[in-house]
C-alpha cells in the first residue's frame, strides 16, 4: 500500500482547546459529543489512518462510505496539488476543460445510456438536482422509500424518510408518498395511482438504514414497474457507487440502467468534496437545453473536477473495484466469525456487500458502547441514522492484511468486552 508523506501536525492552540471553540462557535451538541468521544481533534491523515492532536493514531472503517481510496490518496492529492498552483476555480464564464474531462471518465463506467454529468458539491445538492430535474420533465409526484436516505437539504429531507429528521421542518416539498422498500408490490400501488406523473427515488442497498440489502430481482421489478407506470427512475448510489459495494454501482448485479443516477462519497477521492448527477440524454434534456436553468457558483469547479478525474483514473489503474470486492469478502467472513458466539445474545445479523457491512444489535445501547470501546482501541466506525441498532463498517479498498488482522483482533477484543459489561 502506497501512502503520501505525513502533513506536518498543526501547532497547538495555545489559548483555547478545540472543544471550546465549537461551544462557542459551532454548537454544544456537537462539542458534547467530541467530549465523549474523547475530546481529540484529528489533525492528518494518510491510507487508512486518522491521527490525532494527542498523538494517537486510529484506523478508519467509517467515514460514511467517502474513503475508498483512503486518506490523501497521492494520485489524487498530486492531481489536486497541480490544479491549485494552475487554476482552482473559474470564472464561469470560458468552457471548463477539467469538467468536460472528469465528466467524460465518469460516464465511461455508468451504465448505458448515463452520458451526462452534473457536478456539485454534495450528495443532497445531487439529489437536489435531480428532483428539480424529474419536475422540469413533468414528474410532479415522488415516490421514496421507508428508512431510506438522500440528505438532509430541504428538498433531499423531503424524500429522507426519517420522522426525527423531518418533524422540525415540516411542511416539506409536497407530494411525496413512502412505500416500503423491496415490497414490488407496494410501490406499484403507489405508481398506479401516479401514472406519468412519479418519479421513484432509491437507494440499491440502504446505507443509512443498516446496510439493507433487497432479494434477488428486486431492482429488476422496480425499474419495470417504472416503465410501465411511466415514472422516472431515480437511482442513489451517493454511497453505494464508485466500487464501495466491489461493483463499480449497486445496480450493476441486476443489469438496471436509471434514467438518473446520483454519485457522490467516493467520487471524491478522500481529498475534495464533489458529487454529480448523471442522466440520460432524454431526461437530462431540459439541463441540457438551458444551461442557467440549475446552476451553482461552485459545481464543476476546476479543483473539485482534478480529485474526480483522478479518483477515476487512480481506480481504473489500482483495480479498486475488484480488491474491494475481495477485501469486502474477507472482512464480511471475518466479522461473521468474530460474532458467532455472540448471535443468540447480542447480535441479531451481519450483512452486507463489498466494503458496506452492517452489524444488527438486539439493542441500541449496545451499539454506542461498542462505537465507543472501538475508538478506545484505536478504530473508529459508524452508526446508522436511520437504524439506531447498527453499527456499520465502511473501511477503505486500501487496508493492507496487516490493518485487517489489527481491525478484526480489535473488533473481537471491543466485542467481548462490550457483551461482558451488558451482561453484568
Amino acid at each position: 500500500m502506497t501512502v503520501s508523506p505525513p502533513a506536518p501536525a498543526l501547532p497547538a492552540d495555545t489559548d483555547e482547546d478545540v472543544v471550546d471553540l465549537y461551544l462557542k462557535h459551532i454548537g454544544s451538541g456537537r462539542a458534547v459529543m467530541g467530549r465523549v468521544m474523547g475530546g481529540m481533534a484529528e489533525i492528518r491523515s494518510e491510507g487508512p489512518w486518522i491521527h490525532a492532536d494527542d498523538g494517537r493514531r486510529f484506523l478508519n472503517f467509517g467515514g460514511y462510505g467517502v474513503f475508498l481510496l483512503g486518506h490523501r490518496h497521492p494520485a489524487v492529492t498530486e492531481a489536486v496539488h497541480r490544479q491549485i498552483d494552475s487554476h482552482p476555480l473559474s470564472s464561469r464564464v470560458f468552457l471548463e476543460p477539467v469538467a468536460a474531462r472528469a465528466a467524460r471518465a465518469l460516464a465511461a463506467h455508468t451504465p448505458p445510456g448515463l452520458d451526462y454529468v452534473h457536478f456539485v458539491n454534495s450528495g443532497a445538492e445531487a439529489t437536489e438536482a435531480a428532483l428539480k430535474l424529474a419536475r422540469a420533465n413533468g414528474r410532479n409526484s415522488v415516490i421514496t422509500m421507508r428508512k431510506g436516505f438522500h440528505g438532509k437539504t430541504l428538498g433531499a429531507l423531503s424524500v429522507t424518510a426519517n420522522d426525527t429528521y423531518q418533524s422540525p421542518f415540516q411542511p416539506l416539498i409536497p407530494d411525496v408518498t413512502q412505500v416500503a422498500y423491496d415490497d414490488p408490490a407496494d410501490l406499484e400501488q403507489a405508481l398506479a395511482a401516479r401514472r406519468d406523473t412519479a418519479c421513484v427515488i432509491l437507494e440499491p442497498v440502504q446505507g443509512e438504514a443498516g446496510v439493507r440489502i433487497p432479494g434477488p430481482g428486486y431492482l429488476t421489478r422496480v425499474a419495470e414497474l417504472c416503465r410501465t407506470y411511466g415514472a422516472l427512475l431515480i437511482v442513489d448510489e451517493i454511497q453505494t457507487g464508485m466500487g464501495r459495494l466491489g461493483t463499480w454501482w449497486g445496480i450493476d448485479t441486476e443489469g438496471v440502467r436509471p434514467d438518473i443516477m446520483l454519485v457522490g462519497k467516493g467520487l471524491s477521492g478522500g481529498v475534495v468534496p464533489v458529487a454529480a448527477m448523471v442522466a440520460t440524454a432524454e431526461a437530462y434534456g431540459p439541463f441540457s437545453r438551458d444551461p442557467y436553468l440549475h446552476t451553482s457558483t461552485f459545481g464543476a469547479s476546476p479543483l473539485a473536477c482534478a480529485a474526480a478525474l483522478a479518483t477515476v483514473e487512480t481506480m481504473d489503474r489500482e483495480d479498486t473495484v475488484a480488491r474491494a470486492a475481495a477485501l469486502g469478502r474477507r472482512l464480511l467472513a471475518g466479522v461473521r466469525q468474530v460474532c458467532a458466539p455472540y448471535q443468540d445474545a447480542l447480535v441479531r445479523e451481519v450483512r452486507g456487500r463489498g466494503l458496506l457491512i452492517g452489524i444488527e444489535f438486539d439493542r441500541e445501547q449496545a451499539v454506542g458502547e461498542l462505537l465507543l470501546e472501538l475508538i478506545g482501541r484505536g478504530v473508529l466506525v459508524n452508526h446508522s441514522l436511520n437504524s439506531t441498532h447498527v453499527l456499520r463498517l465502511t473501511p477503505p479498498a486500501v487496508v493492507d492484511d496487516t490493518a485487517l488482522d489489527l481491525f478484526l483482533t480489535t473488533f473481537a477484543d471491543a466485542l467481548g468486552s462490550t457483551a461482558a459489561r451488558m451482561a453484568g
